[in-house]
């Protein structure tokens, strides 16, 4: 996260409090974060990923500490600021072995005999870990860190809007452009432009996928050059202070074809219906079920091949997941994609894609844009 998006240092360390909580109620002995998403939520910055060892060790008794290297620390004690005055800074050197370090800070003791290992850790660093604490097993964090990020704050919600105000902002100035005679690629690296423009940190993604090739959900955009009568998915989004946009709305180079236009219809009605559906206490896999159940009997089943949505916030998908093998149910404060789509191969395909915020009364959709389909020159 920027300096600008940061949040202040008593929310990092309310976070820190909240995980070794979480910790301890998993019968861990400590959460180790490598820098990720997770490492930034729990600190507030991300230092670079690097082949030397950098690690937070979240106990669930006593105080934080960060192994690092010591050519990193100012760097460290710079971005923490007064958040350093709360955790142990362990710095090594070149010839001193941090997995040794680590395993001083870990110890049983009689405790737990297990540490959670953060999901997206180098291999390299899981194995030499596991070598350093054993016989302490090493198990995934990804379940601790879902259950601190997924309910958002208000202020995490608030910039969730606001990402999804400058994503609106993009699609509409790119459905509003001639779409025609432009290749993907082109299309695609002026909604990055867009995206930016709109107040974006970072353009992530700008998918352009028509004709036949939008049937392909993560089609690459390439040299296709966009025809009359192409149906087009754009589906885009960055970051805006530390928080990702996603949205996706469909498009038609002209008057659609009628067998288009119906199916678009039936896409329509799953997606508003899978929104009007989420409230508190519905379980994830009730949200996909009704989107897929009014795409299956109009026939179009075997063309809905992805789940309905994912969670988002500092990361573009995250928990919670609205698939049928997600029985967990929402949660105020949960924010994620409703996205259904149909997809004939060979011919077209369609998409929306909208982001909403789980509260007390339903679902919020962030994004604002209009929900039927674009016809573009």
């Amino acid at each position: 996260m920027s300096s600008g998006s940061r949040f202040p240092a008593s929310v990092h360390a309310d976070r820190l409090r909240r995980a070794a909580v979480e910790t301890g109620s998993r019968d861990l002995l400590a959460l180790l974060v490598t820098p990720s998403s997770d490492y930034a939520y729990l600190l507030g910055y991300l230092p670079p990923a690097m082949e030397r060892l950098t690690c937070l060790i979240v106990p669930a008794e006593g105080t934080p500490a960060l192994v690092l290297p010591r050519l990193e620390e100012p760097l460290a004690r710079h971005e923490l600021g007064e958040l350093a005055d709360q955790i142990d800074i362990l710095a090594w050197d070149e010839t001193d072995d941090p997995f040794a370090a680590v395993r001083r800070r870990v110890s049983p003791d009689g405790g737990p005999m297990r540490a959670a290992v953060q999901d997206q850790m180098f291999a390299r660093f899981v194995l030499r870990l596991g070598a350093a604490l054993d016989p302490v097993q090493l198990v995934e964090a990804g379940p601790a860190m879902a259950a601190l990020r997924r309910r958002k704050t208000a202020e995490e919600v608030s910039r969730l809007r606001a990402a999804a105000a400058a994503a609106d902002q993009a699609m509409i100035a790119i459905t509003g452009e001639r779409l025609s005679g432009r290749s993907e690629e082109e299309v695609s690296r002026r909604i990055r432009e867009l995206l930016l423009d709109a107040g974006h940190d970072t353009a992530d993604f700008a998918i352009v996928a028509s004709g036949p090739n939008s049937a392909s959900p993560h089609h690459h955009p390439g040299e296709r050059v966009i025809e009359a009568g192409d149906a087009v998915v754009l589906d885009i989004g960055g970051r805006r202070d530390g928080y990702a946009s996603d949205t996706t709305r469909t498009a038609v180079v002209g008057e659609p074809a009628a067998e288009f236009a119906a199916l678009y219809a039936v896409l329509r009605e799953a997606q508003v219906a899978a929104c009007d559906a989420v409230a508190p206490g519905v379980a994830a896999r009730d949200i996909d079920r009704t989107a897929r159940r009014i795409i299956d009997e109009a026939g179009y089943g075997d063309c809905f091949i992805h789940r309905t949505g994912h969670g988002i916030g500092m990361e573009t998908h995250e928990e919670p997941y609205l698939v049928e093998s997600n029985a967990e149910p929402l949660q105020a404060g949960d924010a994620f994609s409703i996205e259904p789509g149909i997809y004939v191969s060979g011919r077209w395909g369609a998409r929306i894609e909208d982001i909403l915020v789980c509260t007390q009364d339903g679902g919020e959709r962030l994004n604002t844009t209009g929900r039927d389909l674009y016809v573009v020159s």
